[in-house]
């Protein structure tokens, strides 16, 4: 189903426009994949971390941790900071953490 059959369809037009439809699903998107939500668990847990510690928590490549630190960093999911050498990365918005809650809480 396209945007606008959506927006008509399910009253989707007073509380998301065709632009916000398509950012939200681009969001949900970039989270979507197990090491990436990974990511995600751990800096809310964590908070703010650098790529190394990242890859270190996780057993990953530094080269996997950065691709998908890209991908959630493209897509507004993570913010950074960077401090000499090193870049350190959080959760974007503090709302991701309550995504995150529910669904975690939705496996059980």
């Amino acid at each position: 189903m396209h945007t606008k059959e959506m927006q008509n369809n399910t009253g989707f037009q007073n509380d998301l426009d065709a632009r916000g439809l398509e950012l939200a699903a681009n969001t949900l998107k970039a989270i979507a994949h197990p090491m990436r939500m990974a990511i995600l668990y751990l800096l809310k847990r964590e908070g703010r971390m650098s790529v190394t510690q990242i890859y270190g928590a996780l057993g990953l490549e530094q080269a996997v941790a950065s691709h998908h630190l890209g991908i959630l960093k493209d897509k507004g999911v993570l913010g950074s900071s960077r401090e000499g050498k090193n870049t350190f990365y959080y959760l974007g918005k503090p709302e991701l953490a309550q995504v995150l809650d529910i669904v975690q809480q939705s496996l059980r």
